[in-house]
């Protein structure tokens, strides 16, 4: 789980620095910087498996990289000369690695920082990426209430992730060797062992990245959770398409290998039909037409194919479901997959959605997230949702502490004017005691809240305090009473 993210110098993230909880909604414009935040939680995702180049690649969604410096600060023609990411984050306290050990963590509350720069190689004058710094170290348990300000039960949810401590140096540390940067990798006993080093200018990949079970057990933890935070693009072409009996149970960031995973979660719960009629009842509150869902195995063929049977008992197979209604189910398998874990970031959910299932969409989503309430565990993973969005809609029926408003203001560097991405909050939230927390004013907000989505309770019905909406707060009932004002006094 991603709880702090702090980014300087990728994109036109500068000096960012944001809290997430279980839930997090980003809105903004086209163009703003939303993308590049969740650009950013992949570049570290595959700093966590791939070498540096690939790394740059894979957040261009190319197969080459012509420049490496494309994802560095630019002002004008000119590139920074670094750049910084941070993440705090609770990890799995069990893990496995590519050879199938078990590793147990030492401690599961952790931070990874990693510097980043690049050089000219003067065999041929093309740019290179090396490895400035890289640390990872604990952060206490004892200051956890410091950290984690987002509202959860710190008896049952905050105890039950996290686990273990840490004495002696960092896990993974950096420092000056004669005059060069070294990177050393630390035993999990502290001070027992000696550390690893490696030559920083020379590393084609992170430390962290080539981490075991058995020499490393916390750092291949780590390593796992950085490698779980995923962009979900969920392609309707690979939804479509069955999947052979063998395929991995497991869902893929574009939506592949749907059928595997609904047909083997349901093996695995010991009641596949009642794993199906679960979905089914899930997809029935976003779709009308839904009578039940079912995965055909067919032996001779050796296929999984996903059905989807309407009311009145015409069976659909996934390849001539709508783009939505594939979607949606995608989104209910993962909801009950209880060995899926990690970040999931989602852009624009309200693609392709009729106006009237937003709040179902958006309440669907929420469950897939950790109940910060129960105990983590198999009946609650501990899973995470960020998604973007430039809906009025999605922003009215978002709970008002999960809402973070991505905006553009103007800096100055060595004399030149250039533009970055803030995220700001709505004032009364957990995000309130936040060091340099900028808030949203509510002119800002007014953008964002059509009529359609200021369907106000009675004050007869109070909303929830523990999920209040931006719709439903005070302050915003007012604003739009004044705006409506305002606009009835133009007119006349």
């Amino acid at each position: 789980m991603l709880t702090r993210l702090q980014v300087d110098g990728f994109k036109n993230l500068v000096n960012v620095d944001v809290r997430f909880g279980p839930f997090t909604c980003i809105a903004g414009p086209n163009g703003v910087g939303k993308s590049n935040l969740f650009d950013a939680i992949r570049f570290l995702s595959h700093l966590s498996s791939r070498s540096l180049t690939e790394a740059v690649a894979l957040v261009r969604d190319e197969r080459r990289v012509s420049d490496v410096r494309s994802i560095f600060h630019r002002i004008g023609d000119e590139y920074a000369q670094k750049m910084t990411l941070a993440a705090e984050m609770i990890v799995p306290s069990h893990q496995v690695d590519d050879l199938g050990q078990e590793a147990k963590a030492t401690t599961t509350f952790l931070r990874y920082e990693i510097e980043l720069g690049w050089r000219l190689d003067p065999a041929n004058n093309s740019p290179v990426l090396e490895i400035h710094r890289e640390h990872l170290g604990h952060l206490k348990l004892s200051s956890a209430s410091q950290h984690l300000l987002f509202p959860h039960r710190a008896a049952t949810w905050r105890n039950s992730v996290l686990k273990g401590a840490r004495r002696g140096p960092p896990f993974i540390s950096t420092g000056d060797e004669n005059g060069v940067t070294v990177i050393k990798r630390h035993q999990d006993g502290g001070s027992r062992g000696h550390p690893m080093p490696s030559l920083a200018r020379t590393l084609p990949r992170t430390v962290l990245s080539v981490a075991t079970a058995a020499e490393a057990p916390t750092v291949l933890c780590a390593r796992r959770e950085m490698e779980s935070w995923i962009l979900l693009q969920l392609e309707p072409s690979a939804l479509r398409k069955p999947d052979e009996i063998n395929a991995p149970p497991r869902l893929t960031a574009a939506g592949a290998g749907l059928p595997a995973a609904l047909y083997h979660i349901g093996i695995s719960s010991g009641d596949p039909d009642a794993t199906y009629a679960r979905v089914a009842n899930r997809l029935a509150g976003l779709i009308t037409d839904v009578r039940a869902v079912s995965v055909d195995r067919d032996d001779k063929r050796e296929l999984l194919t996903l059905n989807l049977t309407g009311r009145d008992g015409t069976t659909h197979a996934a390849r001539a479901l709508s783009d939505g209604t594939l979607r949606f189910l995608a989104l209910a398998v993962i909801e009950i997959d209880r060995s899926a874990s990690g970040v999931l970031c989602l852009e624009e959910p309200e693609n392709g959605i009729h106006p009237d299932r937003i709040p179902a969409i958006l309440e669907l989503l929420r469950d897939i997230a950790s109940d910060t309430d129960d105990a983590a565990g198999p009946d609650n993973p501990l899973r995470q949702i960020i998604l973007n969005t430039h809906s009025p809609l999605v922003v009215g029926e978002c709970s008002d502490d999960a809402l973070l408003v991505a905006r553009l203001i103007e800096g100055v560097k060595t004399g030149r004017r250039f533009s970055r991405v803030t995220f700001a909050s709505l004032p009364k939230t957990w995000r309130d005691p936040v060091p340099n927390q900028e808030f949203v004013s509510r002119g800002q907000l007014l953008a964002y809240l059509q009529p359609q989505c200021l369907q106000f309770l009675s004050p007869e019905q109070p909303p929830a305090r523990s999920r209040r909406k931006v719709r439903d707060r005070d302050d915003v009932h007012q604003l739009w009473l004044q705006y409506e004002g305002r606009v009835a006094e133009h007119g006349n």
